[in-house]
């Protein structure tokens, strides 16, 4: 709450090769600013909106100095403003500094993600355990849905006793429910597992203690492998037949008892009762039955897109060899994340169409792998990056028109995106509203601020003061730079949308209280009344 709303100033677009003086309307976004000011004025447009959050925060290592900004009231947290953090002997107060650094951060971006989304965070040893109880309590532990270690192939320190060479990617739901199969098999897989195929049989033949004997009357008409024949009469192979199955045209011809420990028995009984249609299993495949030629009993999942993620992340590329290739570009930075790496987690989350926030953007990795995804599969995919350091121009900048018309052998992927300043805040220190910003952000942060959501603006037929309709209420934000504004019948006069409610901002108000009322209007005065978030 105490943090400033400031307002997004544009400073250029990027479109396939062209730098424009106006907004490219593209949805992707690179912000130079601190993080945690540029998260809070993302809200008004993205509050609950975006599908994919990436985040490489300080490690808090010991061995490198960092600083942060935070605006915010906390004694503690201002006597630690702009402070380098020491090493670990040095300061013992260095995780308490990268947590107050880290929460309000996190909290915006849980306020940011959507309710089917996933965020991933990147962190080691240092924090991990840190990381994971403000998590916890933030994403709620119940929406943890793992660890994953990701085994960097660079190079590593050959002086230490044990060698480090892996990192770790926490990652959440916002809502586990929601979280789907991920339509991507882990790429060291050979290509010749049966996980890609898109039929799979297993016998449900299985017999120990957990799956006692028990019989199952298979009716006439059961599906079969064997297009004609016989399954004699057996009970010295499993499963057990009381008699001859006679098969024609793939189906069998009379009632059999099979006896047998089953693996699938509920379903398997399912199947049945449901007239040989198909079933859905725990995992929501589609499953049906079968005789084999041996007389074995199959069953037969259905599936689409191929899912297999394990938690251990390992040939996807190193910090080294990124570092590699952004020398091709003429770019240095250290210990830039792997390409193939981000590129994976942002498959992890189903579709091609939606937005992936990175906070903390680095060299920009995030945006390269957005925009090398939707070159790969046709998506439409945006990216949102903040940085806070200068070379959030020099680099990322740099780095992201190279991808998009292409760099020495590369072919570019195409696309645009527009650069932003983190600019004013939206009231000034006596809590007046700041007119420099312009109006139209004034509007939108106003609507916002009503309707949590993102303010359209488009031709209507209402006076000029209008904001929208929203759930029947009409809103009007009555404001001049230069004059006192009254909510007064000649006003009203003007007002052109029919609604159950209205609500009006005004500078002041002349109507009775009765009147409002009777009539369900709603008088807010300006700037006192403007809700603050």
């Amino acid at each position: 709450m105490d943090v400033p709303f400031k307002v997004l100033e544009h400073s250029y677009g990027f479109d396939n090769g062209t730098q424009t003086s106006t907004e490219t309307q593209s949805g992707n976004k690179i912000i130079h600013g601190d993080n945690l000011e540029a998260l809070k004025a993302l809200l008004p447009e993205y509050e609950g909106q975006i599908k994919c959050i990436y985040i490489d925060p300080p490690y808090n290592t010991g061995n490198e100095g960092w600083v942060y900004n935070d605006n915010v009231n906390d004694p503690k947290i201002k006597k630690w403003l702009g402070e380098t953090v020491g090493k670990e002997g040095d300061d013992l107060t260095r995780h308490d500094k990268w947590l107050c650094m880290m929460y309000p951060r996190m909290q915006l971006l849980h306020k940011l993600l959507s309710n089917d989304g996933l965020i991933f965070i990147s962190i080691d040893d240092n924090e991990y355990q840190n990381l994971k109880c403000i998590c916890d309590e933030i994403f709620g532990r119940s929406n943890f849905i793992t660890n994953f270690t990701w085994r960097t192939d660079g190079n590593f320190d050959n002086q230490a006793k044990i060698k480090i060479n892996h990192e770790y990617i926490l990652s959440y739901a916002k809502k586990i429910e929601l979280f789907e199969h991920p339509k991507i098999v882990d790429p060291n897989i050979p290509e010749g597992s049966k996980l890609f195929k898109t039929e799979i049989r297993n016998t449900i033949v299985k017999n120990g203690p957990k799956n006692p004997i028990s019989p199952v009357k298979l009716p006439i008409g059961f599906p079969c492998d064997l297009e004609n024949g016989v399954i004699q009469e057996r009970s010295d192979a499993w499963p057990h037949y009381d008699r001859d199955a006679i098969i024609q045209d793939f189906k069998l011809t009379n009632e059999v008892i099979v006896t047998s420990g089953w693996s699938s028995k509920a379903i398997f009984e399912e199947f049945i009762m449901n007239k040989f249609m198909p079933v859905k299993d725990s995992k929501g495949q589609k499953t049906t039955f079968s005789i084999s030629k041996t007389g074995a009993i199959e069953n037969i999942k259905s599936r689409g897109d191929a899912s297999h993620v394990v938690s251990s992340l390992f040939n996807m590329g190193s910090t080294q060899n990124m570092s590699s290739e952004l020398k091709k570009m003429g770019i240095d930075f250290d210990y830039p994340k792997s390409l193939t790496l981000i590129q994976y987690l942002i498959s992890i989350v189903n579709g091609k169409d939606f937005t992936v926030l990175d906070s903390f953007a680095g060299s920009g990795t995030t945006a390269h792998s957005v925009l090398n995804l939707n070159k790969k599969d046709g998506g439409n995919r945006k990216f949102i990056l903040v940085e806070m350091m200068d070379y959030s121009e020099t680099i990322i900048s740099d780095r992201i028109r190279k991808v998009i018309y292409g760099y020495t052998e590369v072919q570019g992927t195409g696309g645009s995106f527009d650069f932003y300043e983190l600019g004013q805040p939206l009231f000034d220190e006596n809590g007046n509203l700041n007119e420099s910003v312009g109006l139209p952000k004034i509007r939108n942060y106003v609507w916002y601020t009503e309707t949590k959501t993102h303010l359209k603006e488009g031709k209507h037929e209402d006076n000029a003061h209008f904001l929208g309709k929203y759930n029947d209420t009409s809103y009007y934000f009555y404001y001049e730079s230069e004059a006192i504004t009254t909510l007064d019948h000649s006003f009203l006069a003007s007002v052109k949308t029919k609604a159950e409610q209205y609500v009006i901002y005004a500078d002041n108000c002349l109507l009775t209280k009765e009147f409002m009322v009777k009539h369900h209007l709603i008088f807010k005065k300006i700037p006192r009344d403007i809700t603050r978030f």
